[in-house]
């Protein structure tokens, strides 16, 4: 078996130009799932992956409908019985790419700079789905066999909440049978230490709207008699965490586990301190629950964001109206035994008493919401990703946790009782979601390495 690993990882090495190539083909299709348009373009990225599933040797490789996009499926299980299953879990759409003139190339013509590929999707999450594929390439072109049995699930929707994902695994229990998923889509600290991700946040979005007036106004006339519903709105959002970022919605915190302080010693020893968080984002000064670290705020703490404001013109111009409504869209992040439904009820209790009776207000989902999951780190199949970091990079991984969310952790679990290892080989300063998103080639060949390695010991557990 040895013998066997050493021509998987030659095989690797031999091919990691046609490897950068085919991430280049696929990134340059533009597989917005949240952009109707684009509908065409996700389905020819399904039809991509799906071929590339069958070109690494894996078998009855087929798309399977959701009332969305499809979902792929692929599978290897002639290692037998005693052998392990793991499914890899993959997506092969992207987010838009907004603010066009900040990219210093387009955003789907992907372009090597330096060590580096710049180009939407090239991280989030292409890269890693293909790193996955290589290495079960790897394994099947350069030895013809695998070490355990593998089953591939790429969805095409996890950049809108994987929104008809759990109705499919619900129907596809039997299919989707495996001991674990692996997931690449957590990332690393940096490109020196790789790790492995136990703990992810949950999320739901809300729409808030404020409305006053039945049809925008002229300020002249009625500012100053009527309440604006964007300011109405501002200073609600403002009331909605108090001077030191601590969000008041009422019983926001009566479900939220604490940490203890093993683990908090844990995250300490990570080099995500004060000055990590100011040169990844640039900002002046951080903000925050001053009790909690920085990193601690960002991956164990929950909490309620803006991420888009919304009143009178959009665009150039200046239009003199008191606006008939505004909205915010807002997004809570959710750490483990935070329910969903219990959050957004808090955001309704706080909205019934304290908006002024000056404007009317409503409030709906934008999501259904998806819970924590804090993950087993010492399962066999965990220290086998453990043992193969550590042979790949020379140093032992990193165990974090990440600020957001992984929809389909909770859907397998809850589904269907299946665990995830959960790792990557995107970086903090990749611009996931941003102008210039890039991978870091060097450290995604060495994934592609230590996945291939992970197939070996995880047939040994």
């Amino acid at each position: 078996m040895i013998e066997a690993e050493n021509l998987a990882l030659q095989y690797a090495r031999d091919n990691a130009a046609r490897f950068l190539e085919d991430l280049k083909a696929l990134c340059a299709i533009p597989s917005i799932s949240s952009i109707p348009a684009h509908a065409g373009e996700v389905h020819r990225a399904a039809e991509w992956v799906a071929e590339a599933l069958r070109q690494a040797g894996l078998e009855q490789v087929r798309l399977l409908p959701t009332e969305g996009h499809p979902v792929l499926y692929g599978e290897w299980l002639h290692a037998g019985p005693s052998q392990p299953t793991i499914l890899f879990y993959g997506h092969y759409d992207v987010q838009p790419a907004l603010d066009l003139e900040a990219w210093e190339s387009p955003p789907f013509e992907p372009r090597v700079r330096g060590e580096d590929l710049v180009g939407r999707g090239a991280s989030d999450m292409k890269g890693q789905t293909l790193a996955e594929i290589d290495a079960i390439a790897s394994w099947l072109r350069g030895t013809t066999s695998l070490p355990l049995n593998v089953k591939f699930l790429v969805e095409g929707e996890e950049e809108i909440g994987s929104r008809h994902l759990r109705k499919f695994i619900q129907s596809h229990a039997e299919l989707l049978a495996c001991d674990a998923a692996f997931n690449g889509d957590a990332g690393m600290v940096t490109p020196e230490l790789p790790s492995i991700t136990y703990g992810l946040r949950g999320g739901l979005r809300v729409e808030v709207t404020v409305s006053g007036p039945t049809h925008d106004v002229h300020s002249g006339t009625f500012g100053g008699t009527l309440h604006n519903p964007a300011q109405a709105l501002i200073e609600l959002i403002a009331g909605m965490h108090d001077a030191h970022g601590r969000v008041t919605l009422p019983g926001f915190y009566d479900r939220v586990r604490q940490l203890e302080a093993d683990e908090r010693a844990s995250l300490a020893l990570l080099p995500m301190d004060e000055k990590f968080f100011l040169s990844q984002s640039g900002a002046p000064a951080l903000w925050g629950e001053p009790e909690y670290t920085p990193l601690e705020r960002t991956t164990a703490r929950p909490t309620l964001e803006v991420l888009s404001f919304h009143a009178g013109l959009a665009g150039e111009g200046v239009l003199n109206i008191v606006p008939a409504q505004a909205k915010a869209a807002l997004s809570m992040r959710l750490v483990p035994d935070q329910e969903p439904e219990a959050s957004y009820q808090s955001l309704i209790n706080y909205l019934q008493t304290q908006a002024p009776s000056t404007v009317h207000w409503e409030a709906h989902r934008l999501n259904n919401g998806g819970r924590a999951s804090l993950l087993d780190r010492h399962t066999p199949l965990v220290k086998a990703l453990d043992q193969a970091l550590e042979e790949t990079w020379g140093v032992h991984p990193a165990y974090i946790r990440i600020g957001g969310g992984i929809p389909v952790v909770a859907q397998l679990q809850e589904e269907l009782g299946i665990p995830s290892i959960l790792t990557g080989f995107g970086l903090p300063d990749d611009h996931i979601h941003g102008p210039n998103e890039k991978l870091h080639l060097p450290t995604w060949h060495k994934g592609i390495e230590a996945i291939i390695r992970f197939l070996k010991r995880a047939s040994q557990v």
